[in-house]
This record gives structure tokens, C-alpha cells and sequence, in this order.
């Protein structure tokens, strides 16, 4: 059913504002999907900072009163045989074991899962993040050292299968996608129990198509990786990249979806977990500022005839100049200067949104929406928007998000007035950046680093520091455009 709204309502997006209807004011903004997963029995709680401080406030459930309570009160510089441990995580481990030693009456669970910590590189993760070398050497410590180091090590490698060795508190702002809440310490407890701790451990780490196909492929590439060959190493380094990115999603994908590789320039839209249409789309440009996140966010509705309200600083960095060279470029391209400094193009099939927009409301107000500029999507290079996505077929995908055939998608647009269409139901679309994935016929497939993040996660999967300058620069990559308005 087409609703026509009779009261202007603006909503920002992607480096430009759609000013859309609203019936009345019962019009509710799109509810992002979600739901929590427990990845270990009772352990669907609030996730431990890896660099949090212990909780020593009033509102603290236990407070340490025992000689290695008092140690983890030593919080950030905290340390055994010079490595740092999380005294954040330690302290909520603790205080579930009022404050002892564990593991001295543990010792077959320690050693599994010592043994886990010690393959971590099966995982893509470097087992020098979790004290490896000391831990093939524990008999020399103290015991409270041993016994600190021993849980710290085990909380660490738990934290970073279950939501990555780099959580979301730790990356760039705009990489912002994060599986579901764990309670760490609960999940080492259950693991602990189990007949074997080291595997009820690595079962915190997904099982994704993607995850399983990058852990196969490790094996062969950890193994060659010590050739002169540089494309081995190189391969290397995106599969742990690979596995990184996969440990940043929900352990359990929502059967239907919509997800834009942004690094494969291609959106799949799921029903009932099967891929049922792909189609190609531009992203954002190379450059910093204009690139595409990667976020999470729901699809509510579709806007059919969107008017395009372009902000002042593209106004005045790509219009104004226009207007200069040509008095009649506002005339040509339909479109009115506002008081304000923004512009307004009116709707029509040469407006910059084309004739869809799909409503997903989100913090970094991107959006999925059509263009007039029908030729860009046979470019091999398709990063040359603001950071929007625009989608080569859209009213295919508009018409299976609506569930509509096809001829009332085209009905509705044929109107020439903007409409907002809600879908029966929300659909979950997800943002990523991979460049190692499984395609929808099961292949596993790599695609450049175009945005220069990889380096970043790489370097801090092997305990670098985050955000140094990378080896390869933007500015030097071939192919970079720039981005049309229209």
C-alpha cells in the first residue's frame, strides 16, 4: 500500500539531508534489530574493557581481601615478569573465586588450556599476546604470579575469540560493527568445567562460512609463509586480518539481511539465511573522510521520488564553482539555492538520489540509495562516492525488501511524488569491509586493501601499536576519481 504523508519531516544522511513526509506524529524512527546471543551458558553479560581498571567503587559486588586481591589492586600496572596484565578482567574473574589462587587445583583444565593458548595461531592470533613465552615457563614464577599470569592469559585469547583482539573501544570510529555482550570470566568458568576447556574456549570464536573457509586456508598459508615468495606472506596477512574482521560480528547472522561488502563494491540481500539477489554498488572514495564505515544498521522503509538537499560545504566546494562556469547549472539540474547556503535538487529521475532511497537510519548517516549515473556501475573502481552507497538495481531490491512484485514498485515511482514506503517487516543490513570472504557460491575470495585498513588490524594482531603510518599511502593508489554530485 503506498501511504502519501502531508507534513515535511528532514532527515540528515551521507553528506546530504532528504527532506521526507510524515503522516502524523506517530511516525516512528526505524528500530535496529538485535538481540543477544549467548555464546556460553549465562554468560550474555556486560563485555570486560581490555584496559579497564578493577571496580573498586561502592557499587563493587566483592572487594579483594586476600593477598592476591590486593596484588590485582595494583590495576594498570599491574604486571608479571614485565607484561602487563588486565586487571579489569582479572578482578571480575577473582571475585567469582573469592579472591584465591584457581588453578592449583585445576591443573588438567590449565593444561588445556595453555595448550589452546599456544595454538593460537591457528586462530590468526599471535600467541605472543597471551604471554606465550612465559607460560612455557610458569615453574619459575611465584605462585601467585603463576596463578595471575595463567588467568590472564586464559581471559585474553577468551576475549579476543569472542569479540576480537581488537574490540570496538580500540579501532577507528569508523569501524564500529561488535558481536554480541559476553561475560568473559563466565565463559573461562564454563570452559574450565568442561571435558575439554581448550576447546569449549575456541568454540567462543564464530563459525561463519567466512571463518571456517579463512582457518582452512591458514593452515597451508602458516606453513609456505616462511618462503621468499612475497605474495605468501602478503595472503597471509589478510586471511588473520580476515578472521579479525569475522570475530566483529554477531555469532548468530540474522537469516535475513542485506550486506554490502563495501571491499568487493557488491550487496547480497539474504531470505531465510540464502543468498536470493546480488547486485553491484559505488562506495565511498579512497580518500579519508569520503570512505564508507562499517556499521550495523535496519532498513524500515523506502522513499520513492526523494528530493536531494545537499549540504553547504559540498555547496560551496563543488556547486558554487559550477555556477560560476555555467549561470544556468541550477536551471539545467533542477535545483534552488537556500537561505542557508545548502541546495535543493527536486525529485525526478536526473536528482542525485535517483528515484529510491532506503531509510536506515544510522550514526554515520549513510544510506543505500539509486543514482541517474546509470554507466558507473560498469567501472571496475566504483569508490567514487561521499561515502553513500548508491545500488545498481534498486527497485529489484526494492521490490523484495517490500515484498512487492516489481510492476507496483515501478507504480509508485511512476507517481512523481516523493512517498515513504514501510517494509512489513525491518531487515538487518550490514556494512563490512572484507577483503577475504566466502562468495555466495561458497568460494573463498580476496579483494584489495583499497582503504588502507588492514595494516592497521595486522599490526596490532601481532601487538603494534594502532594507527602508525602505513607502508603503502592512499594518495599513491591508481584509479582514485572524483566523486560526481550528480
Amino acid at each position: 500500500m503506498i501511504r502519501v504523508y502531508t507534513w515535511w519531516r528532514e532527515i540528515s544522511f551521507g553528506r546530504q539531508r532528504f527532506l521526507a513526509f510524515a503522516r502524523s506524529r506517530l511516525f516512528r524512527p526505524a528500530r535496529f534489530a538485535g538481540g543477544v546471543v549467548a555464546l556460553v551458558a549465562a554468560c550474555a553479560l556486560n563485555a570486560c574493557d581490555m584496559d579497564s581498571e578493577p571496580d573498586t567503587g561502592p557499587g563493587a559486588a566483592q572487594q579483594p581481601s586476600t593477598e592476591l586481591g590486593a596484588r590485582i589492586l595494583e590495576g594498570p600496572a599491574l604486571a608479571v615478569a614485565g607484561e602487563r596484565l588486565n586487571a579489569g578482567l582479572l578482578q571480575h574473574f577473582y571475585a567469582r573465586h573469592g579472591f584465591e589462587p584457581v588453578w592449583t587445583t585445576r591443573q588438567d583444565a590449565a593444561k588445556s588450556l595453555v595448550d589452546a593458548v599456544l595454538h593460537a595461531g591457528d586462530q590468526g592470533l599471535d600467541p605472543a599476546l597471551f604471554h606465550a613465552d612465559l607460560l612455557r615457563h610458569t615453574e619459575s614464577l611465584p605462585p601467585l604470579d603463576r596463578d595471575l599470569l595463567l588467568s590472564d592469559a586464559f581471559l585474553s585469547y577468551a576475549d579476543a575469540l569472542a569479540r576480537g583482539a581488537v574490540p570496538v573501544e580500540r579501532r577507528s570510529d569508523d569501524e564500529v560493527l561488535t558481536p554480541e555482550p559476553i561475560d568473559v570470566p563466565a565463559a573461562l568458568d564454563a570452559a574450565t568445567a568442561a571435558h575439554d576447556p581448550g576447546a569449549a574456549i575456541e568454540a567462543l570464536a564464530p563459525a561463519t562460512p567466512t571463518y571456517r573457509a579463512l582457518l582452512e586456508a591458514l593452515r597451508p598459508y602458516r606453513a609456505g609463509a616462511a618462503s621468499h615468495s612475497k605474495v605468501l606472506p602478503d595472503r597471509l596477512r589478510t586471511i588473520e586480518v580476515g578472521l579479525e574482521r569475522q570475530r566483529w560480528l554477531p555469532r548468530q547472522l540474522p537469516a535475513d539481511r542485506a550486506w554490502v561488502n563495501v571491499a568487493d563494491q557488491r550487496l547480497v540481500l539474504y531470505h531465510a539465511g540464502r543468498p536470493v539477489f546480488s547486485t553491484r554498488v559505488v562506495v565511498g572514495e579512497d580518500v579519508k573522510g569520503h570512505q564508507t564505515p562499517e556499521f550495523r544498521a535496519t532498513i524500515d522503509a523506502s522513499f520513492f521520488d526523494p528530493p536531494w538537499v545537499i549540504p553547504k560545504d559540498i555547496v560551496d566546494a563543488e556547486i558554487i564553482p559550477k555556477i560560476s562556469a555555467d549561470p544556468t547549472y541550477l536551471a539545467r539540474n533542477k535545483m534552488i539555492m537556500l537561505a542557508d547556503g545548502e541546495a535543493e535538487q527536486l525529485p525526478g529521475p536526473e536528482a542525485g538520489l535517483g528515484l529510491i532511497m532506503f531509510d536506515m537510519p544510522n550514526r554515520f548517516d549513510v544510506y543505500l540509495h539509486d543514482t541517474p549515473d546509470r554507466y558507473i556501475f560498469n567501472r571496475d573502481n566504483r569508490r567514487i562516492s561521499h561515502g553513500c552507497i548508491r545500488v545498481q538495481d534498486p527497485r529489484d531490491l526494492a521490490a523484495l525488501l517490500l515484498r512487492e512484485p516489481i510492476g507496483r514498485i515501478n507504480q509508485g515511482i511512476a507517481i512523481g511524488s516523493t512517498t515513504r514506503h514501510n517494509l512489513p517487516t525491518p531487515v538487518p543490513v550490514f556494512v563490512v569491509y572484507e577483503t577475504a570472504f566466502v562468495d555466495t557460491v561458497g568460494t573463498l575470495q580476496f579483494r584489495p586493501d583499497f582503504y588502507d585498513r588492514d595494516a592497521d588490524i595486522f599490526r596490532a594482531l601481532h601487538g603494534g601499536a594502532w594507527g602508525q603510518d602505513n607502508t603503502a599511502r592512499m594518495d599513491d593508489r591508481p584509479g582514485m576519481s572524483d566523486a560526481p554530485i550528480l
